[in-house]
C-alpha cells in the first residue's frame, strides 16, 4: 500500500493535540526525574525543565482553546464537592 502526503499529514487540530500530549508526557517524565534526582544541581535542572514544559503545555492549551479545539467543561459545585469527599476518604484511608 502506497501512502500519499495527505494520508500522513496531520491537520492543525491533530498536530496541536499531538504536541499537547507530548508536553504532558514530558511533564510526567520530568516530575519523575525531579523526584529521583540525587543532587541539588540535577534537581534544579529538572525543575527548570518541568516549569518550561508546563509553560509550553499552557500555551498549547490556550491555542487549542482559542481555536475551539479544546473545550473543558466547568465543574459545577456538586462535582467539586464529590471530588473533595472522595479525596478526603482516600486521605483518611491512606492514614489508616
Amino acid at each position: 500500500m502506497k501512502l500519499t502526503k495527505s494520508d500522513v499529514t496531520l491537520n492543525e487540530k491533530d498536530a496541536l493535540q499531538d504536541m499537547l500530549e507530548s508536553e504532558k508526557q514530558l511533564m510526567t517524565i520530568y516530575t519523575t526525574a525531579l523526584f529521583e534526582g540525587s543532587t541539588k544541581a540535577m534537581r534544579k535542572n529538572f525543575s527548570a525543565n518541568l516549569l518550561g514544559v508546563a509553560e509550553n503545555q499552557y500555551c498549547l492549551f490556550s491555542q487549542m482553546s482559542a481555536r475551539g479545539y479544546y473545550k473543558p467543561q466547568p465543574a459545577n459545585k456538586n462535582m467539586i464537592d464529590t471530588a473533595n469527599e472522595n479525596y478526603k476518604k482516600e486521605k483518611n484511608r491512606l492514614k489508616a
